[in-house]
């Protein structure tokens, strides 16, 4: 009676999605219990049916006994004809199918497809950027998913609308691994963009996580509001290079120095082959109340640097007047 009752409950309980035509799609929760009905089947012994089916845990179909056996840890027949897996997993995926013999001589076919999901955490962006600089591409952040299955994927949106990568200003790096124990999923996705010039000073940024499933919702991040900055080129910017020319062998150290005389003291950025720095630029004290403002960037050389010749590296000012213009 008990394993009757529960067995009614479970399949209230079941997430149906797709056509019923001939087959049952059903889909699960991973680690909880599962109820397959077998229709036609007499409530009560003695029955004549046949539960087989063909899974990750199968290399064919495999025929499960209504007497028990070894696989009643994964799928038992319960005393009503219908088929109980205690802890669906991702093996678990797969065909089931039931054929039954009613009393009065009628055959029954029930065919049933599962399909199994983890709803992960929150996602969430990761090393966000704290402004951005009109164009110049930059990182905005990496967004993560973990813990979900199937794998789904990771949408950006900008001020609310869904961002599309062109390849010129915007771009996303993705990323996909597999737990190999759990099965699980962790998706990365990491945003480039390059601010228009004279665009929205303080753009905001999302992410969402789409189930691979139909009828889930999706999961959404906290957004982030960012700062872009228009850049103000001044004409008599000074940029030292030590050594000079640039070229050192691998593993020495290249010093880059950049002056800029305005006043009030502007704010520096550094640039290496079209993408702005993170390494933070050490500002050389004192500073003379008329005099120039000096920034410093130190770089060890890489072997590829050293047989260009030279390491690439442009300075781009930002004064405080246009700061305080845009807050």
């Amino acid at each position: 009676m008990a394993a009757g009752a529960a067995a009614g409950a479970w399949v209230l309980a079941l997430s149906l999605w797709g056509a019923v035509v001939g087959d049952q799609n059903v889909t699960a929760r991973i680690g909880k219990p599962l109820v397959l009905n077998c229709k036609g089947a007499p409530k009560k012994p003695p029955q004549q049916l046949e539960w087989k089916l063909n899974t990750g845990r199968t290399e064919a179909w495999k025929v499960l006994s209504p007497e028990g056996g070894p696989w009643d840890s994964v799928a038992r027949v319960l005393p009503n004809g219908s088929l109980l897996l205690p802890a669906v997993g991702i093996q678990d995926e797969g065909t089931f199918r039931c054929r039954a013999m009613s009393r009065d001589g009628k055959e029954t076919k029930s065919n049933y497809r599962v399909r199994v999901y983890q709803i992960p955490g929150k996602p969430e962006i990761v090393d966000p950027a704290s402004e951005l600089m009109a164009g110049v591409p930059d990182k905005v952040g990496t967004c993560v998913s973990k813990g979900g299955y199937p794998a789904g994927t990771l949408s950006w949106h900008l001020d609310g609308k869904t961002l599309t990568p062109d390849g010129k200003g915007v771009s996303v790096k993705e990323e996909t691994k597999r737990h190999p124990e759990t099965g699980l999923f962790t998706l990365r996705s990491e945003l480039m963009v390059t601010p228009a010039r004279g665009g929205a000073p303080h753009p905001t940024f999302s992410c969402s996580f789409s189930p691979g499933l139909p009828r889930r919702r999706a999961l959404h991040t906290a957004p982030i509001q960012l700062r872009v900055w228009e850049p103000v080129p001044l004409e008599e910017v000074l940029l030292v290079v030590e050594p000079e020319g640039g070229a050192v062998a691998p593993g020495g150290t290249v010093t880059l120095t950049c002056e800029a005389p305005a006043q009030p003291p502007p704010q520096i950025h550094w640039i290496k082959d079209g993408l702005r720095t993170r390494e933070p630029t050490v500002v050389w004290p004192p500073i003379p109340a008329m005099g120039p403002r000096r920034a410093m960037l130190s770089a060890s050389a890489s072997s590829k640097q050293a047989r260009r010749g030279q390491l690439q590296v442009r300075g781009w000012i930002n004064s405080e007047r246009s700061r305080q213009t845009s807050a």
